[in-house]
């Protein structure tokens, strides 16, 4: 570990003011590294305080995660798992599940090195700029009807997102919110199902968002960020939170209020259908969160899964 990482990692944990003398006997280095160790923190985005005869101190501005944290601010039971830096949140979670953990529980990451996304696509994952979650339920409900907590984890970001900010988010079928015309927030959900009873065992919720990233790679098209000051800590418990509350609830309670975000709701639109692109208009929304579209020779269908486009005028 650099001697950045290890005086982070001390501030952190002791939480007052440590001296730069304390530091450098406790690293084996000298004053002088110790100072630039810090200097580097402070360009890297944390805020270090400095008193004279007092040391240093990581002040409570920042904006940090912890497993203690986040579950301090949760109102439903479950376990949490925090990490610095890890692959996929939606992969280690398939990794407990293996190991033969059963309970319900919210995996956050710092940073992902290996971010996933539908169809096999990458999620920008850098530290400190965004929220990197899964959440793993087991409903016990029939393989059929485990895709609408995809719809509900879109409702349960724009949810949170409204209920900590003033802005209003919009979601692009299936699961991708926007605001400003710009992606903010992916979902992944996953199944892991029992083929003797046919049913969910478990379902992982992924839910990338960024909030105050800005330089994405050449690759990544039409990313935005949330670009407001609201605690990633607090952003994470109220996902968490009203997630929990549409999953163990009646999935037909939050519709309307999907219905009511739609971004694409009498647009013009193309799916990809037989390897072909297809264009369509978006007509409604079901109960279950499929979308119906009229294609262009008058054929009506219901769309359950896969990618759209809005089609430029």
């Amino acid at each position: 570990m650099s001697l950045k990482k290890d005086i982070l990692a001390e501030l952190k944990e002791n939480g007052g003011f440590v001296s730069g003398e304390a530091l450098a006997r406790q690293f084996s280095k000298s004053r002088a590294a110790v100072w630039k160790a810090v200097k580097a923190l402070r360009k890297d985005g944390y805020v270090i305080e400095a008193v004279t005869n007092r040391g240093y101190r990581f002040s409570s501005e920042n904006d940090i995660l912890s497993a203690d944290i986040i579950k301090s601010r949760l109102s439903c039971g479950v376990n949490v798992y925090y990490y610095d830096s890890i692959d996929s949140t939606n992969t280690q979670a398939k990794r407990l599940i293996s190991e033969g953990d059963c309970a319900d529980m919210l995996l956050v990451a710092d940073e992902q090195t290996n971010g996933r996304g539908r169809q096999g696509k990458s999620f920008y994952s850098p530290a400190q700029t965004g929220i990197y979650m899964t959440l793993v339920i087991h409903p016990d409900i029939k393989l059929q009807n485990a895709v609408t907590a995809t719809t509900a984890a879109s409702v349960a970001v724009c949810r949170a997102i409204e209920g900590l900010t003033d802005l209003k988010p919009k979601i692009k079928w299936v699961n991708d919110v926007y605001l400003n015309g710009r992606k903010i927030c992916g979902i992944l959900t996953e199944a892991v199902s029992d083929f003797e009873t046919g049913t969910v065992s478990s379902v992982i919720i992924g839910i990338g968002m960024n909030i105050s990233t800005v330089n994405f790679p050449s690759d990544v098209e039409n990313a935005g960020s949330l670009g407001v000051n609201v605690r990633r800590a607090d952003l994470i418990a109220e996902i968490a939170n009203e997630l929990m509350k549409i999953t163990l609830g009646d999935y037909k309670s939050f519709i309307d209020y999907y219905r009511s975000r739609s971004l694409i709701l009498g647009k013009k639109i193309t799916y990809i259908e037989n390897s072909k692109a297809v264009s369509a208009t978006a007509l409604e929304i079901d109960e279950a969160g499929g979308l119906t579209v009229q294609k262009e020779n008058g054929e009506i269908l219901t769309l359950r899964s896969g990618e759209i486009s809005i089609r430029k005028a």
